[in-house]
């Protein structure tokens, strides 16, 4: 079974920087892109930025574009959210998704881990 696992969420202060990974598993990644995406209290969720597994590259929201960066570790499984110059109105619980490359959207989710930015 597929599963994606979110670490490194926390507590930081505004201008910090904070770096969340993603443990995936279950079967080859290979070909699907991942993607990161947030959910704000009171708000839908967003698409903060993603990563083709092979090749690399990478797409972002304006949002957040110049602040963050997606990278992958291909051997370990792992994918990871780079966020600095951190805003308060970065807080929200950050998701990890795949998708395969037949998909039309995002199949497979993560549990979720919260980045609180205080001012």
């Amino acid at each position: 079974q597929v599963r994606l696992v979110e670490s490194g969420g926390g507590l930081v202060q505004a201008g910090g920087s904070l770096r969340l990974s993603c443990a995936a598993s279950g079967r080859t990644f290979d070909n699907y892109r991942m993607g990161w995406f947030r959910q704000a209290p009171g708000k839908e969720r967003e698409f903060v930025g993603g990563i083709k597994w092979s090749g690399g590259s990478t797409m972002y929201a304006d949002s957040v574009k110049g602040r963050v960066a997606v990278s992958r570790e291909n051997a370990k499984n792992l994918v990871y959210l780079q966020m600095n110059s951190l805003k308060p109105e970065d807080t929200a619980v950050y998701y990890c998704a795949a998708k395969a490359p037949t998909a039309s959207w995002y199949a497979y989710w993560g549990q979720g881990t919260q980045v609180t930015v205080s001012s």
